[in-house]
Protein backbone atom coordinates (compact mmCIF):
# COMPACT_ATOMS: atom_id res chain seq x y z
CA UNK A 1 0.00 0.00 0.00
CA UNK A 2 1.19 3.51 -0.85
CA UNK A 3 0.03 6.79 0.68
CA UNK A 4 -1.28 9.41 -1.74
CA UNK A 5 -0.44 13.03 -0.85
CA UNK A 6 -1.67 15.98 -2.87
CA UNK A 7 0.46 18.99 -3.87
CA UNK A 8 -0.29 21.06 -0.76
CA UNK A 9 -0.21 18.12 1.69
CA UNK A 10 -3.78 18.75 2.87
CA UNK A 11 -5.12 15.48 1.40
CA UNK A 12 -3.63 12.15 2.44
CA UNK A 13 -5.05 8.67 2.09
CA UNK A 14 -3.82 5.12 1.47
CA UNK A 15 -5.69 3.08 -1.16
CA UNK A 16 -5.56 -0.70 -1.02
CA UNK A 17 -4.24 -0.72 -4.58
CA UNK A 18 -2.18 1.92 -6.39
CA UNK A 19 -2.00 1.03 -10.08
CA UNK A 20 0.13 2.71 -12.77
CA UNK A 21 -0.78 0.80 -15.94
CA UNK A 22 1.61 0.96 -18.87
CA UNK A 23 -1.00 0.32 -21.56
CA UNK A 24 -4.66 0.81 -22.27
CA UNK A 25 -5.21 -2.94 -21.98
CA UNK A 26 -3.62 -2.96 -18.52
CA UNK A 27 -5.77 0.00 -17.50
CA UNK A 28 -8.92 -1.75 -18.73
CA UNK A 29 -7.96 -4.88 -16.81
CA UNK A 30 -7.47 -2.92 -13.58
CA UNK A 31 -10.87 -1.26 -13.94
CA UNK A 32 -12.55 -4.54 -14.86
CA UNK A 33 -11.09 -6.31 -11.83
CA UNK A 34 -11.94 -3.43 -9.52
CA UNK A 35 -15.54 -3.36 -10.70
CA UNK A 36 -15.90 -7.16 -10.42
CA UNK A 37 -14.67 -7.00 -6.82
CA UNK A 38 -17.11 -4.21 -5.95
CA UNK A 39 -14.31 -1.70 -5.38
CA UNK A 40 -14.37 2.05 -5.92
CA UNK A 41 -11.98 3.10 -8.68
CA UNK A 42 -10.62 6.64 -8.88
CA UNK A 43 -7.97 8.34 -10.99
CA UNK A 44 -5.25 10.55 -9.54
CA UNK A 45 -3.90 13.21 -11.88
CA UNK A 46 -1.18 15.72 -10.97
CA UNK A 47 -2.38 16.16 -7.39
CA UNK A 48 -2.73 19.95 -7.61
CA UNK A 49 -6.36 19.82 -6.51
CA UNK A 50 -7.22 20.97 -2.99
CA UNK A 51 -10.38 18.84 -2.86
CA UNK A 52 -10.64 15.09 -2.14
CA UNK A 53 -12.02 14.17 -5.57
CA UNK A 54 -9.49 11.36 -6.04
CA UNK A 55 -9.80 9.85 -2.56
CA UNK A 56 -10.74 6.15 -2.41
CA UNK A 57 -10.07 3.32 0.03
CA UNK A 58 -9.91 0.86 -2.87
CA UNK A 59 -8.22 1.32 -6.28
CA UNK A 60 -6.31 4.46 -7.22
CA UNK A 61 -5.09 4.71 -10.81
CA UNK A 62 -2.36 6.98 -12.13
CA UNK A 63 -1.55 7.55 -15.80
CA UNK A 64 2.19 8.24 -15.48
CA UNK A 65 2.73 6.30 -18.69
CA UNK A 66 -0.03 7.99 -20.69
CA UNK A 67 1.73 11.11 -21.94
CA UNK A 68 2.34 12.88 -25.20
CA UNK A 69 0.86 14.29 -28.37
CA UNK A 70 -0.77 11.48 -30.38
CA UNK A 71 -1.76 13.43 -33.49
CA UNK A 72 -2.82 16.86 -34.71
CA UNK A 73 -4.71 18.41 -37.59
CA UNK A 74 -3.63 22.00 -38.25
CA UNK A 75 -6.38 22.53 -40.81
CA UNK A 76 -9.14 21.37 -38.43
CA UNK A 77 -7.34 22.97 -35.45
CA UNK A 78 -7.47 19.87 -33.26
CA UNK A 79 -4.89 17.85 -31.38
CA UNK A 80 -5.13 14.52 -29.57
CA UNK A 81 -3.20 13.87 -26.35
CA UNK A 82 -2.80 10.92 -24.04
CA UNK A 83 -4.69 11.66 -20.86
CA UNK A 84 -1.73 11.91 -18.47
CA UNK A 85 -0.17 14.83 -20.36
CA UNK A 86 0.38 17.94 -18.24
CA UNK A 87 -0.83 21.34 -19.46
CA UNK A 88 2.71 22.67 -19.88
CA UNK A 89 3.74 19.48 -21.69
CA UNK A 90 0.80 19.91 -24.07
CA UNK A 91 1.73 23.49 -24.89
CA UNK A 92 5.41 22.56 -25.38
CA UNK A 93 4.48 19.76 -27.78
CA UNK A 94 2.06 21.99 -29.68
CA UNK A 95 4.64 24.77 -29.95
CA UNK A 96 6.91 22.36 -31.83
CA UNK A 97 4.27 21.97 -34.53
CA UNK A 98 3.12 25.61 -34.68
CA UNK A 99 0.00 25.25 -32.52
CA UNK A 100 -1.13 26.28 -29.03
CA UNK A 101 -3.84 25.93 -26.42
CA UNK A 102 -6.10 28.98 -26.35
CA UNK A 103 -5.62 29.59 -22.63
CA UNK A 104 -4.26 28.14 -19.38
CA UNK A 105 -4.98 28.63 -15.74
CA UNK A 106 -2.74 30.60 -13.42
CA UNK A 107 -0.46 27.56 -13.30
CA UNK A 108 0.07 24.77 -15.84
CA UNK A 109 1.15 21.81 -13.71
CA UNK A 110 -2.21 20.01 -13.87
CA UNK A 111 -2.93 17.26 -16.36
CA UNK A 112 -4.85 18.63 -19.31
CA UNK A 113 -7.56 16.01 -18.81
CA UNK A 114 -7.82 16.81 -15.10
CA UNK A 115 -8.12 20.54 -15.77
CA UNK A 116 -10.91 19.81 -18.24
CA UNK A 117 -12.74 17.40 -15.92
CA UNK A 118 -12.89 19.96 -13.09
CA UNK A 119 -13.77 23.09 -15.09
CA UNK A 120 -10.40 24.76 -14.48
CA UNK A 121 -10.03 28.09 -16.25
CA UNK A 122 -7.83 31.06 -17.00
CA UNK A 123 -9.04 34.63 -17.34
CA UNK A 124 -10.62 36.53 -20.20
CA UNK A 125 -14.11 37.91 -20.58
CA UNK A 126 -14.51 36.27 -24.01
CA UNK A 127 -12.71 33.02 -23.08
CA UNK A 128 -14.47 29.94 -21.71
CA UNK A 129 -12.92 27.50 -19.26
CA UNK A 130 -10.52 24.79 -20.42
CA UNK A 131 -13.30 22.19 -20.65
CA UNK A 132 -14.61 24.04 -23.69
CA UNK A 133 -11.62 22.70 -25.68
CA UNK A 134 -12.73 19.08 -25.45
CA UNK A 135 -13.97 17.78 -28.81
CA UNK A 136 -13.63 14.01 -28.46
CA UNK A 137 -12.80 11.38 -25.84
CA UNK A 138 -11.45 7.84 -25.81
CA UNK A 139 -12.27 6.30 -22.44
CA UNK A 140 -12.57 3.07 -20.50
CA UNK A 141 -15.96 2.43 -18.93
CA UNK A 142 -16.75 0.63 -15.68
CA UNK A 143 -16.75 -2.76 -17.42
CA UNK A 144 -13.31 -2.20 -18.91
CA UNK A 145 -14.55 -1.52 -22.43
CA UNK A 146 -13.21 1.21 -24.73
CA UNK A 147 -15.77 3.85 -25.71
CA UNK A 148 -15.45 6.79 -28.10
CA UNK A 149 -17.38 10.03 -27.97
CA UNK A 150 -17.22 13.16 -30.11
CA UNK A 151 -18.97 16.49 -30.36
CA UNK A 152 -20.22 15.69 -33.84
CA UNK A 153 -21.94 12.44 -32.86
CA UNK A 154 -22.61 12.70 -29.10
CA UNK A 155 -23.24 16.37 -28.27
CA UNK A 156 -25.29 15.70 -25.12
CA UNK A 157 -22.77 13.22 -23.73
CA UNK A 158 -19.94 15.67 -24.43
CA UNK A 159 -21.72 18.34 -22.37
CA UNK A 160 -21.52 15.91 -19.46
CA UNK A 161 -18.01 14.63 -20.21
CA UNK A 162 -16.42 18.07 -20.32
CA UNK A 163 -16.81 18.63 -16.57
CA UNK A 164 -17.36 15.11 -15.31
CA UNK A 165 -15.16 14.82 -12.19
CA UNK A 166 -13.99 11.39 -13.31
CA UNK A 167 -17.49 10.04 -12.62
CA UNK A 168 -18.27 8.70 -16.11
CA UNK A 169 -15.14 6.75 -16.95
CA UNK A 170 -11.37 6.99 -17.28
CA UNK A 171 -10.11 9.02 -20.23
CA UNK A 172 -7.15 7.57 -22.10
CA UNK A 173 -7.02 10.08 -24.98
CA UNK A 174 -8.59 13.50 -25.41
CA UNK A 175 -8.98 15.55 -28.57
CA UNK A 176 -9.00 19.30 -28.00
CA UNK A 177 -9.41 22.37 -30.15
CA UNK A 178 -6.20 24.37 -30.64
CA UNK A 179 -5.06 27.60 -32.29
CA UNK A 180 -2.18 28.51 -34.57
CA UNK A 181 0.82 29.34 -32.39
CA UNK A 182 0.69 32.93 -31.15
CA UNK A 183 2.61 35.28 -28.90
CA UNK A 184 1.42 37.25 -25.90
CA UNK A 185 2.72 40.34 -24.16
CA UNK A 186 2.08 40.45 -20.40
CA UNK A 187 2.02 43.70 -18.48
CA UNK A 188 1.81 43.74 -14.68
CA UNK A 189 0.66 47.04 -13.22
CA UNK A 190 0.40 48.03 -9.56
CA UNK A 191 -2.14 50.54 -8.29
CA UNK A 192 -4.45 51.22 -5.36
CA UNK A 193 -7.53 49.09 -5.06
CA UNK A 194 -10.08 51.81 -5.74
CA UNK A 195 -8.39 52.72 -9.02
CA UNK A 196 -8.22 49.05 -10.00
CA UNK A 197 -11.94 48.55 -9.39
CA UNK A 198 -12.82 51.78 -11.20
CA UNK A 199 -11.05 50.72 -14.40
CA UNK A 200 -11.33 46.93 -14.30
CA UNK A 201 -14.49 46.47 -16.36
CA UNK A 202 -13.14 48.68 -19.15
CA UNK A 203 -9.84 46.80 -19.13
CA UNK A 204 -11.64 43.47 -19.23
CA UNK A 205 -13.54 44.63 -22.33
CA UNK A 206 -10.46 45.98 -24.11
CA UNK A 207 -7.94 43.18 -23.54
CA UNK A 208 -7.62 39.45 -24.15
CA UNK A 209 -6.73 38.37 -20.60
CA UNK A 210 -7.15 40.55 -17.52
CA UNK A 211 -7.16 39.68 -13.84
CA UNK A 212 -6.01 41.23 -10.61
CA UNK A 213 -4.51 40.25 -7.29
CA UNK A 214 -5.54 42.08 -4.14
CA UNK A 215 -2.98 42.14 -1.31
CA UNK A 216 -4.67 42.21 2.13
CA UNK A 217 -1.72 43.62 4.09
CA UNK A 218 -1.13 46.66 1.83
CA UNK A 219 -4.68 46.92 0.43
CA UNK A 220 -3.06 47.37 -2.98
CA UNK A 221 -3.55 45.49 -6.24
CA UNK A 222 -1.58 44.12 -9.17
CA UNK A 223 -3.38 43.97 -12.52
CA UNK A 224 -2.20 41.56 -15.22
CA UNK A 225 -3.03 42.45 -18.82
CA UNK A 226 -2.19 40.09 -21.71
CA UNK A 227 -2.64 40.62 -25.44
CA UNK A 228 -1.16 39.61 -28.72
CA UNK A 229 1.56 42.20 -29.39
CA UNK A 230 0.19 45.47 -30.71
CA UNK A 231 -3.33 44.90 -29.42
CA UNK A 232 -5.25 45.97 -26.32
CA UNK A 233 -5.22 49.08 -24.19
CA UNK A 234 -2.70 51.60 -25.51
CA UNK A 235 -2.30 53.71 -22.35
CA UNK A 236 -3.15 53.33 -18.68
CA UNK A 237 -4.02 55.81 -15.93
CA UNK A 238 -1.08 57.75 -14.50
CA UNK A 239 -1.27 55.93 -11.15
CA UNK A 240 -0.87 52.49 -12.80
CA UNK A 241 2.82 51.64 -12.32
CA UNK A 242 4.23 48.98 -14.67
CA UNK A 243 6.38 46.46 -12.75
CA UNK A 244 6.79 43.80 -15.46
CA UNK A 245 6.67 43.74 -19.26
CA UNK A 246 7.32 40.38 -20.91
CA UNK A 247 6.60 38.80 -24.29
CA UNK A 248 6.76 35.22 -25.59
CA UNK A 249 4.73 32.31 -26.88
CA UNK A 250 1.43 31.71 -25.13
CA UNK A 251 2.56 28.69 -23.11
CA UNK A 252 5.58 30.62 -21.85
CA UNK A 253 3.70 33.77 -20.81
CA UNK A 254 0.22 32.86 -19.54
CA UNK A 255 1.01 30.58 -16.57
CA UNK A 256 3.24 31.55 -13.65
CA UNK A 257 5.73 29.41 -11.77
CA UNK A 258 4.78 28.81 -8.14
CA UNK A 259 7.34 27.66 -5.59
CA UNK A 260 5.27 28.35 -2.47
CA UNK A 261 2.52 25.80 -1.92
CA UNK A 262 -0.95 26.70 -0.75
CA UNK A 263 -4.52 25.54 -0.24
CA UNK A 264 -7.27 27.31 -2.09
CA UNK A 265 -10.98 28.06 -2.12
CA UNK A 266 -12.55 29.51 -5.25
CA UNK A 267 -16.09 30.39 -6.24
CA UNK A 268 -17.53 31.45 -9.61
CA UNK A 269 -19.98 34.33 -9.33
CA UNK A 270 -22.36 35.89 -11.85
CA UNK A 271 -20.40 38.70 -13.48
CA UNK A 272 -22.84 41.36 -12.28
CA UNK A 273 -22.35 40.23 -8.67
CA UNK A 274 -18.57 39.99 -8.83
CA UNK A 275 -17.53 43.43 -7.62
CA UNK A 276 -20.04 43.51 -4.77
CA UNK A 277 -18.86 40.08 -3.65
CA UNK A 278 -15.22 41.13 -3.84
CA UNK A 279 -15.89 44.24 -1.76
CA UNK A 280 -17.65 42.14 0.88
CA UNK A 281 -14.74 39.66 0.93
CA UNK A 282 -12.23 42.50 1.09
CA UNK A 283 -14.02 44.08 4.06
CA UNK A 284 -14.27 40.79 5.95
CA UNK A 285 -10.58 40.01 5.45
CA UNK A 286 -9.50 43.51 6.51
CA UNK A 287 -11.76 43.39 9.57
CA UNK A 288 -10.92 39.88 10.71
CA UNK A 289 -8.21 37.94 8.87
CA UNK A 290 -5.34 39.97 7.48
CA UNK A 291 -3.32 39.76 10.68
CA UNK A 292 -2.83 36.04 10.03
CA UNK A 293 -3.48 35.79 6.27
CA UNK A 294 -1.06 37.55 3.94
CA UNK A 295 -1.91 35.64 0.76
CA UNK A 296 -3.38 37.63 -2.09
CA UNK A 297 -6.92 37.23 -3.45
CA UNK A 298 -7.27 36.55 -7.20
CA UNK A 299 -10.12 37.97 -9.34
CA UNK A 300 -10.67 36.63 -12.88
CA UNK A 301 -13.28 36.70 -15.66
CA UNK A 302 -14.69 33.69 -17.57
CA UNK A 303 -17.15 33.42 -20.47
CA UNK A 304 -20.36 31.41 -20.18
CA UNK A 305 -20.68 27.85 -21.50
CA UNK A 306 -23.32 25.13 -21.77
CA UNK A 307 -21.60 22.18 -20.07
CA UNK A 308 -23.83 20.67 -17.43
CA UNK A 309 -21.59 20.80 -14.34
CA UNK A 310 -19.47 23.75 -15.39
CA UNK A 311 -19.32 26.43 -12.67
CA UNK A 312 -19.77 28.91 -15.54
CA UNK A 313 -22.82 27.22 -17.01
CA UNK A 314 -25.22 29.69 -18.59
CA UNK A 315 -23.70 32.89 -17.22
CA UNK A 316 -20.82 35.26 -17.74
CA UNK A 317 -18.74 34.79 -14.63
CA UNK A 318 -15.99 36.09 -12.42
CA UNK A 319 -14.05 33.95 -9.99
CA UNK A 320 -12.62 34.95 -6.63
CA UNK A 321 -9.90 32.75 -5.16
CA UNK A 322 -8.64 32.61 -1.58
CA UNK A 323 -5.23 31.15 -0.77
CA UNK A 324 -3.40 30.21 2.41
CA UNK A 325 0.04 28.74 3.03
CA UNK A 326 0.21 24.97 2.82
CA UNK A 327 0.52 23.48 6.30
CA UNK A 328 -1.16 26.39 8.09
CA UNK A 329 -4.76 26.21 9.35
CA UNK A 330 -7.04 27.44 6.58
CA UNK A 331 -10.44 26.22 7.75
CA UNK A 332 -11.49 29.22 9.86
CA UNK A 333 -10.51 31.67 7.13
CA UNK A 334 -12.11 29.80 4.23
CA UNK A 335 -15.24 28.87 6.19
CA UNK A 336 -15.80 32.48 7.24
CA UNK A 337 -15.64 33.77 3.66
CA UNK A 338 -17.61 30.97 1.99
CA UNK A 339 -21.07 32.28 3.08
CA UNK A 340 -20.26 35.56 1.31
CA UNK A 341 -19.61 33.66 -1.91
CA UNK A 342 -22.85 31.74 -1.50
CA UNK A 343 -24.86 34.87 -0.74
CA UNK A 344 -23.78 36.28 -4.12
CA UNK A 345 -24.84 33.22 -6.12
CA UNK A 346 -21.46 31.48 -6.15
CA UNK A 347 -20.70 28.01 -7.43
CA UNK A 348 -17.56 26.34 -6.02
CA UNK A 349 -14.61 25.27 -8.14
CA UNK A 350 -14.78 21.47 -8.10
CA UNK A 351 -11.03 21.10 -7.50
CA UNK A 352 -10.78 23.57 -4.60
CA UNK A 353 -11.85 23.54 -0.96
CA UNK A 354 -15.55 24.02 -0.28
CA UNK A 355 -18.20 22.68 2.09
CA UNK A 356 -21.16 22.23 -0.25
CA UNK A 357 -22.88 18.91 -0.75
CA UNK A 358 -25.45 17.61 -3.22
CA UNK A 359 -28.44 19.18 -1.49
CA UNK A 360 -26.74 22.58 -1.86
CA UNK A 361 -25.26 22.01 -5.30
CA UNK A 362 -28.23 20.71 -7.27
CA UNK A 363 -30.03 24.06 -7.04
CA UNK A 364 -27.03 25.83 -8.58
CA UNK A 365 -27.02 23.86 -11.85
CA UNK A 366 -30.03 24.05 -14.20
CA UNK A 367 -29.02 20.78 -15.93
CA UNK A 368 -28.22 18.88 -12.74
CA UNK A 369 -30.78 16.14 -13.46
CA UNK A 370 -29.59 15.80 -17.05
CA UNK A 371 -26.04 15.18 -15.87
CA UNK A 372 -27.23 12.68 -13.29
CA UNK A 373 -29.17 10.69 -15.88
CA UNK A 374 -26.15 10.54 -18.18
CA UNK A 375 -23.84 9.61 -15.30
CA UNK A 376 -26.07 6.73 -14.24
CA UNK A 377 -26.27 5.46 -17.81
CA UNK A 378 -22.46 5.48 -18.03
CA UNK A 379 -21.81 3.91 -14.60
CA UNK A 380 -25.04 2.38 -13.26
CA UNK A 381 -23.27 0.51 -10.47
CA UNK A 382 -21.23 3.46 -9.20
CA UNK A 383 -17.79 1.98 -9.81
CA UNK A 384 -16.30 5.47 -10.14
CA UNK A 385 -18.39 7.07 -7.38
CA UNK A 386 -16.35 7.38 -4.20
CA UNK A 387 -17.83 8.39 -0.87
CA UNK A 388 -16.87 12.02 -1.52
CA UNK A 389 -18.47 12.00 -4.97
CA UNK A 390 -21.61 10.53 -3.44
CA UNK A 391 -21.69 13.46 -1.05
CA UNK A 392 -21.36 15.84 -4.02
CA UNK A 393 -23.73 14.17 -6.46
CA UNK A 394 -26.32 12.20 -4.46
CA UNK A 395 -28.76 14.31 -2.42
CA UNK A 396 -29.88 11.16 -0.58
CA UNK A 397 -26.37 10.20 0.51
CA UNK A 398 -26.44 9.66 4.29
CA UNK A 399 -22.67 9.78 4.93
Amino acid sequence: MREWINWSGSLRFTPREYVCPESEDALATAIRHGHAAGKKVRLAAAGHSSSPLVATPDVLLHLHHFKGLVSYDAAQRTATFRAGTLVHEANAALQQVGLALFNTGDVDVQTLAGAIATGTHGSGRALQNLASMLQAVRMIDYEGDVRLFSEGEHADAMRALRVSLGALGIFTEITVSVLPLFRLRRLELCTDTESCLEHFDALADENRNVDFYWYPRSDGTKIRVLNEPGRGTASFPANFRCVDDEEGFVGEILPRKRTLKFDEMEYALPRDAGMACFQAVRKRIKDKHRRVVAWRVLYRTIAADQNYLSPHYGRESVSISLHHNAGLPFEAFFNDIEPIFRAHGGRPHWAKKHNLRAADLRGLYPEWNTFQAIRKSFDPEGCFISSHLSELLDPDHDG
